[in-house]
């Protein structure tokens, strides 16, 4: 019997490669969107779209109706609340694998900072609502380089200390589809991790090397300057950024990945490795 997975996030960086692998390995794959016709548009008429927010019961409900499994990739605001809504409905509606992306530094020793906590409050909602769980730690994906360009210029903010095992988006679709495809790693905590620790500063000066020549140097700011200049000229994205990078300073990356990697098979690819294939 096909299994119908419903994915939450199914447009985003990482939720987009998850569903298009279920897909490839036979699952049915659902997506529930805000915006069904840009959904469809990015993934494509093979996929089932249907309209929803996260945030209202009823039309998450209708989602989820008749799925197997759910896996949440929605981040920001509703990332807590769409963990909670699921884990109330999943044991009513028959679903059998709830999956949840946290992330590589969530820990309650880091529960000082909010998007931690919510991430904490995520991960206790669905491990508790009585439904096998399957909850992703993942380090820096290499698809979120691209994020530190903008207007013909690359900007690191903060100190960033500390190296990350940077990620293919594809290798943790994969990774995330063996682990629906395997009874035996329900209810388990899997740390993603890359195959190389790389400086972000690093990988940033490969990536502008490869992708944006034009740009002779990767600038910095320091975090205060960026909180500074988010009231200035009053930018919650990059108040939000400047927070964040400010509390990557303090936290370096955690977990062991060597569980993971023998249950569903290690991330392979290299930066290098992903910057051919990119271009």
């Amino acid at each position: 019997m096909e299994r119908r997975v419903l994915v939450i996030g199914a447009t985003g960086v990482l939720g987009e490669p998850v569903a298009r692998q279920l897909q490839a390995d036979g699952f049915m794959v659902r997506a529930l969107a805000r915006h069904p016709e840009k959904a469809a548009a990015q993934l494509g008429e093979e996929f089932e779209i249907v309209p929803g927010d996260v945030a209202d019961l009823e039309s998450l409900q209708a989602g989820m109706q008749d799925c197997w499994g759910v896996h949440i990739t929605a981040g920001g605001p509703v990332e807590q609340i769409s963990a909670e809504n699921v884990a109330k409905l999943a044991p009513q509606m028959g679903v059998e694998r709830i999956g949840y992306v946290s992330g590589t530094t969530v820990d309650e020793r880091n529960a000082w900072f909010p998007m931690v906590q919510e991430k904490l409050n995520a991960e206790k909602a669905i491990k508790t609502c009585g439904v096998a769980h399957l909850i992703f730690r993942p380090t820096w994906p290499m698809e979120m380089l691209a994020k530190f360009v903008r207007d013909g210029r690359a900007t690191m903010l903060g100190k960033n200390p500390h190296p990350y095992h940077w990620f293919a988006a594809a290798d943790y679709g994969r990774m995330v589809s063996n682990a629906f495809q395997k009874e035996a790693d329900a209810n388990h905590t899997f740390f993603v991790h890359g195959p190389e620790a790389i400086y972000m500063q690093d990988a940033m000066e490969r990536y502008c090397k490869a992708f944006h020549p034009e740009i002779e140097k990767v600038g910095t700011m320091p975090v205060w300057m960026g909180k500074l200049m988010s009231r200035l000229i009053g930018s919650p994205e990059l108040k939000f950024a400047a927070n964040l990078m400010g509390y990557f300073e303090k936290v370096p990356e955690l977990g062991d990945p060597a569980e993971t990697n023998a249950l569903l098979g290690a991330p392979t690819t290299t930066l290098d490795e992903w910057i051919v294939q990119r271009k």
